[in-house]
């Protein structure tokens, strides 16, 4: 055993003065007498008290003295050497990925390697300095480059696991910052392994320090409903064991809160099984999924966090289109091709029909007062509120095609031959999509909340339902017809990931909600939001206002899905081509336990305080007892 700071060892002298205010202190004890005969033993009272006595057994001394060299020995700080993984400059990367959560080991793995990453800081010396960098969604370094043991230990001790993947070619990135004017620096990685492969060789000394001792686990890795055009609404499913045993399990899914289906499976060991649920009800939008093990499996599954998955169902119902006209057979055609799209033929002698429609189409007429929906007008005979009809002419030249419009996507016009068109003049809502020299050909714009497309010329006046610019047309109309989505999202969210929301036009407030009940607003004041506050599996809910009314509502669902979560064997990761050791205590660190020794001595000092109050309290208590007994005979004091 050493010491790091060997000359506090001299305040042991201070045991001298102690135990010289014992010899030299005035011993008196208060005793009743009787009489004044006992007066002859003041002489013997001067005799006690002489400056020095004879120094006499003392259990306060004794403690006293015991505390006294308890806290010089503390501040001498002995420690004894111990073997350690590194010293010098060290960025402890500690994994918080949602792996860690498996309880393999009694306690979820985030814990033991919590404990590992205190025995390393218990072993270090005093010249080395270490930062802890918690990996999870974004890397955190909650604690910079410090050889204060207790505030690493304090930080280190109030750490949680995420439930999300871990960025960790960022927190790599990070920590090989603090390479930078360091005579000896080294990377310690605190995890299970579950690292990705595509990690560089280029973050210097990488020492590795795995977590964690089994890989049960059966885990939903796919969930997705679907609209057969056969057999109706479908959930399909996939569960994967990466355990070693074959597991079972039952699988139930519940629609809108409700359950639909509670089934038995049997999943392999290392392989999946597939599920196609069928026979469900054909009007849903949520879906949760879940696995549990029956009473009779004695096979453990360690990590819960992947045993449930939602999503969201939303099948697009065909728009309705009801069509007017004397007869075009180019439009009609090339409406019904679209497979999204129902249309119907409208009669020009019996108007417009009760039932509402998604969009109208006039071609060549007009009815006496447009329809409160979407319009596509070709051809217009007369003014509207919406426009004013001015005289034909045959300046047909083609000026301009609007650009990056995705009404006008993949839409050239440069072939197209027009006889004449109608000069329309519309109000600030109409924007040309197709200019010629003689004024706009093809206007469109919203108005309210229907928006409205006009074609200045008859179809018959042109060769453009003989060219590709048609149906490319109709398609980028049709499309900007249908209700804008205002989440457009491509594969699963996984938990932590930003997703984007395109508010619909005059809207003023965007509203998300956790699953968890928290909420987040927006105000809307740019033509996307990115919203990123997504640590939870589960469904998020879209609301959309228009002032204090909702005027769209979407959800998503966020899942784990990630293989390098849900396979929770520990593995070695590999930098580049090289695959890491298990990190080995080969180097030589200080290991010190003043602490213990002072937490003794604040004990005696208990110890003490309590024997000295004791004292007192003895011959009052010897005096009031002798009292009491003279009252009880009648004899007088």
């Amino acid at each position: 055993m050493s010491f790091l700071a060997p000359l506090a060892l001299f305040l042991s002298a201070l045991s001298i003065p102690v135990i010289l205010l014992y010899m030299l202190r005035l011993r008196r004890r208060e005793v009743q007498v009787s009489s004044t005969f006992l007066w002859q033993q003041i002489l013997r009272d001067r005799e006690a008290n002489a400056p020095w006595q004879k120094l006499r057994r003392n259990l306060l001394l004794l403690l006293q003295l015991i505390i006294l060299l308890a806290l010089v020995f503390s501040l001498a700080r002995p420690y004894i050497e111990v073997p350690t993984v590194t010293t010098g400059r060290i960025a402890l990367l500690l994994d918080a990925s949602a792996s860690m959560n498996a309880t393999d080991l009694g306690v979820t793995r985030f814990e033991a390697a919590k404990q590992q990453a205190v025995n390393i800081i218990d072993s270090l010396t005093p010249g080395d300095t270490l930062a802890v960098i918690r990996v999870g969604t974004a890397p955190e370094m909650v604690e910079n480059y410090t050889n204060d043991w207790v505030k690493l230990r304090e930080v280190i001790n109030g750490l949680q696991p995420s439930k999300s993947t871990a960025d960790w070619n960022a927190a790599l990135t990070l920590a090989a910052a603090g390479a930078v004017g360091a005579d000896k620096f080294t990377i310690i990685l605190i995890s299970d392994g579950g690292l990705p492969n595509d990690l560089a060789a280029s973050y210097g000394d990488v020492k590795f320090i795995p977590v964690g001792s089994s890989a049960s686990n059966v885990a939903i890795t796919a969930l997705a409903p679907a609209d057969d055009p056969i057999k109706g609404a479908q959930v399909y499913a996939r569960l994967t064991n990466y355990g070693t045993q074959p597991a079972d399990v039952i699988f139930t899914l519940n629609l809108d809160g409700q359950l639909a289906k509670a089934l038995p499976y049997t999943v392999p060991a290392t392989s999946s099984t597939d599920i196609v649920i069928s026979d469900i009800p054909a009007e849903f939008h949520r879906v949760e999924a879940q696995i549990s093990r029956p009473s009779t499996s004695n096979i453990p599954d360690y990590l819960d966090l992947d045993d449930t998955a939602w999503a969201t169902y939303n099948p697009v119902a065909a728009q309705r289109a009801i069509i007017f006209s004397s007869g075009n057979r180019f439009l009609e055609q090339g409406l019904n091709s679209f497979p999204d799209w129902k249309v119907s033929r409208g009669s020009l002698d019996t108007g417009i029909p009760t039932d509402p429609f998604d969009l109208y189409v006039f071609d060549g007429w007009l009815p006496s007062n447009l329809p409160d929906a979407n319009l596509l007008i070709i051809d217009p005979p007369s003014d509207t509120p919406l426009f004013q009809v001015g005289a034909k002419t045959d300046k047909t030249k083609i000026t301009s095609v609007l650009a990056d419009d995705p009404r006008t996507r993949y839409l050239k016009f440069n072939d197209v031959n027009i006889r004449e068109f109608k000069t329309i003049s519309a109000g600030n809502w109409a924007q040309p999509l197709v200019s010629a020299e003689g004024g706009p050909l093809i206007l469109a714009g919203t108005v309210d909340t229907r928006r409205v497309a006009l074609i200045t010329f008859a179809l018959r006046d042109s060769d453009l339902p003989l060219k590709i610019a048609w149906p490319i047309l109709l398609a980028n109309l049709t499309s900007w017809y249908k209700q804008p989505r205002a989440i457009s999202l491509d594969g699963n969210v996984q938990p932590g990931q930003a997703i984007s929301i395109q508010p619909i036009p005059d809207s003023t407030t965007v509203r998300v909600n956790r699953p968890d009940g928290a909420t987040t607003t927006f105000t809307v004041n740019q033509p996307l939001i990115v919203y990123a506050d997504t640590p939870l599996s589960g469904i998020y809910t879209v609301d959309i206002y228009r002032g204090s009314q909702i005027v769209q509502q979407e959800a998503f669902a966020v899942n784990l899905f990630d293989q390098d979560e849900s396979n929770i064997a520990v593995r070695t990761p590999t930098f580049g081509s090289t695959k890491l050791t298990v990190a080995a205590q080969e180097e030589v660190g200080q290991r010190e336990f003043w602490p213990w020794i002072a937490l003794v001595a604040l004990l005696i000092l208990i110890v003490e305080w309590w024997v000295y109050h004791r004292r007192l309290q003895l011959p009052k208590l010897a005096t009031a007892k002798r009292q009491f007994a003279r009252r009880g005979t009648g004899s007088s004091p």
